[in-house]
């Protein structure tokens, strides 16, 4: 196969042209991305047959397995072979930009462009979401401090601020020292991808509906316990203003032109992990073929897709694919320390069959999932130029084996679409098989029993067991009615269970549930599983040293 020749981004007229948008239904931000006017996309009528392609993939490497790379490929590669295509993807934070992952909007010749743009600012939403936090924060305070009805005492407070950036700093902290009309409190920071106005951001349809779910977000609990909402403190309409325009998915483009929207960038790990509803909504209208990627392992994004983003909109996937590689599966025979920050030992990278058979449960189990989840799989092995062939036919095997309707290689990063045809076919192929997608648990379960679902279903383990301060929290919550939320748990992605060190397909253990969070805008509650941190810490040698701009303005070291 020849490489796809390298390309400057088109200007956006071009591509909303080409995806059939009336310059009624877009609002160029300058030459190379839009925000769609989502009044007039949505008056359009859903296509028949669209479908929705879920990529997720295997418990990766601290470096990922170009789960990103791939979802963008694989939407040039179903345009190259004539599909209607388009991706929904998040919006990268800042915090892994500038911390252990760098760049998060693919790379080689499988990117969005453009590039430089997508991983910093771009349309400036996650600057609204944190904007829009820390005003709730301070008029919260604001509230307390002056005895407002309803009454806050400090140690009822639950509102956190956020910044993104992984400041591990921040996790704990103290806030209101010395000033009379700020209660002094404990609380600390999250990041803007962990919090419940980017929830709201990724979950809502539209304003109407992003309005009424900050309406009821929970920031504390007055005397006797009653929840005091952010409607009841004000300000809900200074938030809404600050998000206006944030809540319209962005329009951009693939390496080779292929239409992609940007939207909403909650982690997998530490939140719901999705793209947003509002750009499933359109997309469906826009393309036959939508790829959206969830965050990290099936365990993780796409657990939360079913659970949570496709509750929400009704659009659930039709099949899923599960990117792989042949480093991750050796990385699960726990024979090789990897580490975040530190580059892969060069061991990990020589073919061994011993260790790639050891770390094969790991593939296995996330096919079960999935197929458990009721949509067909289709094995994306991404391979990389030291790959070896015996691994990867071994990997393929295994796949089918496992029960996976197909195993294709990806070559996108090295040869963008083209590299990518085997499996866009495979794809459009596997969309023939039979798909009844469907969900692990009822609502109506009680809380506990919705995480013990999840626990033995999605992890493998036994059960899970609460904190005394977890079960104080379900209790409360439920007494108050939200019992019937959907649980998001937070956890490592570094391995199926909650336990970064447990490897492969681990069996025999209890996930424990430290505490629980109500994000009752968002409409489910939170689970700290282990000890997952909602504000990360920064790696020895964070990506940000590595990052500089000349004096034409060209930005050095960020992919």
């Amino acid at each position: 196969m020849t490489e796809a020749k390298p390309t400057e981004p088109r200007r956006i007229d071009e591509i909303a042209s080409g995806l059939g948008l009336s310059e009624r239904e877009y609002e160029p931000y300058g030459w190379y991305k839009a925000k769609l006017v989502m009044d007039a996309v949505m008056a359009r009528s859903p296509r028949p047959g669209a479908r929705i392609i879920g990529v997720t993939a295997i418990t990766p490497t601290p470096l990922g397995e170009g789960k990103t790379v791939t979802s963008i490929g694989l939407a040039m590669a179903l345009a190259r072979i004539g599909e209607s295509a388009i991706a929904t993807l998040r919006e990268p934070s800042l915090a892994p930009v500038f911390g252990i992952k760098g760049g998060g909007a693919g790379g080689g010749r499988a990117a969005l462009l453009p590039l430089t743009d997508v991983n910093l600012h771009f349309t400036g939403d996650l600057h609204a979401i944190a904007a829009a936090t820390n005003l709730l924060a301070a008029l919260v305070d604001n509230h307390a401090g002056r005895g407002l009805e309803p009454k806050l005492a400090p140690d009822d407070i639950t509102w956190r601020r956020v910044v993104d950036v992984s400041d591990r700093g921040l996790r704990e902290i103290t806030t209101g020292k010395g000033e009379r009309l700020a209660p002094q409190r404990e609380t600390g920071f999250m990041l803007p991808a962990a919090s419940e106005v980017m929830a709201i951001l990724a979950l809502a349809k539209d304003l109407r509906d992003l309005r009424a779910r900050l309406d009821r977000m929970v920031v504390g609990f007055a005397a006797g316990g009653a929840p005091v909402t952010a409607k009841d403190v004000g300000g809900v309409g200074a938030l809404a203003a600050l998000l206006k325009d944030a809540i319209r998915p962005n329009l951009a483009q693939t390496s080779e032109h292929t239409p992609v929207l940007v939207h909403a960038g909650p982690f997998a790990n530490i939140a719901h992990g999705n793209s947003s509803v509002a750009a499933d909504l359109a997309a469906v209208r826009l393309a036959d073929y939508v790829v959206t990627e969830s965050g990290f392992g099936a365990d993780c994004g796409a657990e939360k897709f079913f659970h949570i983003k496709a509750r929400a909109s009704g659009l659930y996937p039709h099949l899923e694919v599960l990117v792989c590689t042949a480093r991750a599966l050796k990385l699960h025979s726990g024979r090789f320390d990897v580490r975040p920050g530190r580059p892969l030992p060069p061991a990990l990278l020589a073919e061994d069959l011993d260790a790639l058979a050891a770390g094969l449960p790991n593939l296995e189990a996330h096919i079960d999932i999935l197929r458990e989840l009721g949509v067909p799989v289709v094995v994306a092995v991404n391979r990389f130029p030291d790959d070896h062939p015996r691994e990867l036919a071994r990997i393929r095997e295994a796949a089918l084996a496992a029960g996976a309707v197909a195993a294709a290689e990806s070559e996108v990063y090295l040869k963008g679409g083209e590299g990518g045809v085997e499996l866009a076919r495979a794809v459009v192929g596997a969309c023939q098989a039979e798909s009844a997608p469907r969900t692990f648990y009822d609502l109506e379960l009680p809380i506990e029993e919705k995480l013990g679902v999840i626990a033995r279903r999605v992890y493998g383990g036994d059960g899970v067991e609460l904190s005394p301060l977890a079960r104080e929290q379900a209790e409360r919550f439920t007494a108050l009615g939200y019992g019937a939320l959907p649980v998001c748990v937070a956890k490592t992605q570094y391995s199926i269970s909650h336990d970064p060190a447990l490897l492969g397909r681990p069996r025999g253990f209890t996930v424990p549930i430290r505490e629980l969070r109500l994000s009752a805008g968002a409409g489910f509650l939170y689970a700290l599983a282990g000890g997952i941190h909602t504000m990360p810490g920064l790696p020895a040698s964070p990506a940000a040293l590595r990052i500089d701009v000349d004096d034409a303005g060209n930005i050095t070291g960020l992919f």
